[in-house]
């Protein structure tokens, strides 16, 4: 049975998160939200798009994990401060690892939030934090 993830935000790095997720997890994309102010249309990548501010009314945290994916505006600010509410909504926060990178597993800790893609080489013991991208190659 595929777990169920909401996804933060209705750009370009959401619609990449929504590819990877769908693509090689055992996610199923249920929605997307953004702050209120941002809603222009009421779907994205034919989802629909649910205000960030009661999603966890209609989606709750105990059922849903739910993944930030948005850029580095603001020298990433954005996307930290967006994590953090998530986190106070008691949100389970998705990683995304590509398994098409040279990375073990077992000898590497991720941290919430990651979103790693494929051709990464990253040697044992390696600690990665909470809400980090690292792009392709």
């Amino acid at each position: 049975m595929k777990k169920k993830l909401i996804i933060f935000g209705n750009g370009e790095i959401a619609e990449i998160a929504n590819f990877y997720f769908s693509q090689f997890t055992n996610y199923e994309i249920v929605c997307f939200t953004i702050d209120d102010e941002f809603i222009k249309e009421n779907k994205f990548c034919n989802k629909p798009i649910v205000p960030f501010v009661d999603i966890e009314k209609n989606f709750s945290p105990k059922e849903y994990d739910l993944h930030v994916a948005i850029s580095y505006q603001k020298l990433n600010q954005l996307r930290e401060k967006k994590y953090l509410e998530a986190k106070n909504k008691n949100y389970t926060l998705a990683s995304y690892v590509s398994v098409s990178s040279h990375i073990n597993l077992n000898k590497i800790i991720f941290g919430e939030n990651c979103f790693i893609l494929e051709n990464q080489t990253i040697q044992n013991d390696v600690k990665i934090g909470n809400n980090v991208m690292i792009w392709s190659s």
